[in-house]
């Protein structure tokens, strides 16, 4: 990679050359990212290091190696081009039309600048002239629609068609080319591509808020709730006012059930700005936690007065609406979610579970499809799917063992899945299997220290199982343990010990009445 002092060199290049264009989130990612390259231990002053001070942790605990601002062998980066900036950058012509494009009047800016030859005001009236178009045509879409109408497309393009273009790209080694690529493997959902270009980019990056961020949600799609809960508390701690990307913290909260934290966030981003629709989707978050579901709507709608395509909020309302039990308005959400970007598992497989809930397995089923296409590697949709399969307008027995299996393949943290495999088996009378599945489920039990009817299921099946073939030793072990317990499965177990004892007379003996009742 460039040495840092070039890229700082760059970056304030940039940063000028954007705010000048009206890029404002582009000069604010590139100031963050300014701020963000480790300083020159020599150069160190409390001015240059307040910003930096507490992320190193983050950097220490999250880089899995030592990576050097060095780039790898055989190749070199290149440097950003200076642009010569026109003769007279700050004519009156180009101020009065920055002050019209601030203000939203993109025709007037455009209009004032139409016989400007400058870069820079060139750039500014195309600009201003494609912003003027997507002002009008969303003003049509109301209009012709209405607010409430549009055009769904249910498409998925595809990961395989998108990876082979960033292939054929013939881009020019850069460090932001890092940037691009990590961000177009996190879009690809390539997560492990994706998070050691991040980690790269620490290298010289070191105390960037923003490949933090990055790296929690590219940990977020990996559920490691755990590590993103600490980097997203140090962003906090570095950056107390931070709102943009808090409403995944939220997630992670709602999901551990960490009810004070989420509390804590909810009032913290209140006071911070309590209009941006990060805040009320965090406040949203807190009310369902809190079973208040009419409340989250309330939250969740306003969020989406704030931004109508904001993504999180259409799916969260959806999740609201599924635990009041309105279904048509769940749909309706989802939907919309979907038209946003279609691209969104959790928008489809909501869809798959209002469907279910109404009753119509082959409608759930079609979007379970479509929800883990886009993520295979969750369990929770393979499980939905086969739940779906097992249903008595499908019966389809044998598809539902396949997700399943897929189910327990993908880190089944639930323990859904093995035991689903064993009870379809024996329904479909394949002891062999069943005995495999059970046994591999009990001792997933065991491991975890878990107890419940499924262990009881599990032993009494087994029980049974190795005394049909004639392993009396075996079976007698887990009748053994269903001694234990004070239910009608222990009789059950005592009436096993006592068939197996007059069936086969070179079976030790066992006196099952010296066990109280």
């Amino acid at each position: 990679m460039s040495s840092k002092e070039s890229c700082r060199s760059e970056l304030r290049i940039a940063i000028r050359q954007l705010s000048d264009r009206g890029l404002n989130s582009a000069s604010k990612w590139a100031s963050e990212q300014l701020v963000g390259i480790e300083q020159d231990p020599s150069k160190f002053t409390p001015s240059n290091t307040r910003f930096q001070r507490g992320s190193s942790s983050i950097r220490r605990k999250y880089r899995t190696h030592e990576i050097t601002a060095t780039p790898p062998s055989g190749v070199s980066y290149v440097v950003t081009p200076v642009m010569e900036e026109d003769a007279l950058v700050d004519t009156d012509f180009y101020l009065l039309a920055k002050s019209y494009f601030d203000c939203r009047e993109y025709k007037r800016a455009a209009h004032v600048l139409r016989d400007q030859i400058g870069r820079k005001s060139l750039f500014l009236r195309c600009y201003a002239l494609y912003l003027a178009g997507e002002k009008r045509k969303e003003e049509e879409m109301i209009e012709l629609e209405g607010p409430l109408e549009r055009q769904r497309k249910f498409g998925t393009d595809s990961p395989c068609g998108i990876f082979d273009t960033l292939n054929s790209l013939n881009l020019s080694s850069h460090w932001m080319k890092e940037f691009f690529l990590a961000s177009v493997y996190q879009e690809l959902r390539m997560h492990s591509e994706s998070l050691l270009k991040y980690e790269y980019l620490l290298g010289t990056f070191g105390f960037s808020n923003y490949i933090q961020a990055q790296i929690a949600k590219v940990q977020y799609s990996l559920k490691e709730f755990d590590q993103v809960e600490a980097i997203f508390e140090e962003l906090l701690r570095n950056d107390p006012y931070r709102v943009e990307d808090m409403d995944m913290y939220s997630n992670v909260l709602y999901s551990k059930e960490c009810f004070s934290a989420l509390s804590y966030l909810a009032h913290r981003v209140f006071l911070t700005d309590k209009y941006r629709p990060e805040s009320c989707c965090i406040i949203g978050n807190y009310y369902s936690l809190k079973g208040q579901h009419e409340k989250a709507v309330v939250y969740f709608k306003r969020a989406l007065k704030l931004n109508k395509n904001y993504l999180s909020a259409w799916t969260l309302m959806g999740h609201e609406f599924v635990e009041m039990k309105n279904t048509p308005a769940a749909v309706d959400a989802y939907r919309r979610a979907v038209d946003i970007d279609p691209c969104d598992y959790r928008a489809w497989y909501g869809l798959g579970q209002a469907y279910e809930m109404m009753g119509m397995p082959f409608y759930a089923l079609h979007y379970f499809k479509k929800s883990v296409f886009l993520q295979p590697t969750d369990s929770r949709l393979w499980i939905a799917m086969a739940q779906c399969y097992e249903t008595e307008q499908l019966r389809m027995l044998d598809d539902a063992i396949k997700c399943y299996k897929r189910a327990s393949e993908c880190n089944d943290r639930e323990a859904i899945a093995l035991h689903q495999l064993a009870k379809l088996h024996s329904e479909l009378e394949r002891p062999d299997e069943a005995a495999y599945y059970y046994k591999k489920d009990l001792e997933r039990m065991e491991d975890e220290e878990r107890d419940g009817p499924n262990m009881v299921e599990a032993l009494l099946y087994l029980a049974s199982y190795y005394k049909t073939q004639k392993r009396f030793k075996e079976a007698e072990v887990y009748c053994t343990r269903l001694l234990d317990y004070t239910g009608p499965e222990k009789e059950t177990a005592k009436n096993l010990l006592r068939v197996m004892r007059t069936s086969q007379s070179s079976f030790p003996s066992t006196d099952v009445e010296q066990f109280p009742p």
